[in-house]
């Protein structure tokens, strides 16, 4: 916070399509609705990658290690892949 107590807000601009520029167009309270999708999208956000798609060489050898006991499947009851330990298998 500033010295005067108050949060310091900043702007932050960015290039929209065609179609985005024209959904938007309408929307009351564009900047409120644009950072409230920017939160939900952060807070679904691959706690690995951060969102970013693609794993530091760090980030790989770890999961690396991970993946030693744990392994990628599709989920039987909505088929979105989850991670599942070897572990939890042997005891069922």
């Amino acid at each position: 916070m500033s010295a005067s107590g108050k949060r310091k807000e900043e702007v932050i601009t960015f290039k929209a399509g065609e179609d985005l520029a024209r959904a938007l167009a309408n929307m009351h309270n564009k900047s409120d609705f644009i950072r409230q999708a920017i939160l939900a999208a952060l807070g679904n956000a691959c706690p690995v990658c951060s969102g970013s798609g693609s794993l530091t060489v760090s980030q790989m050898r770890h999961w690396m290690e991970f993946s030693e006991h744990h392994h990628v499947e599709a989920c039987k009851d909505c088929n979105e892949t989850r991670i599942v330990c070897d572990h939890e298998i042997a005891v069922e």
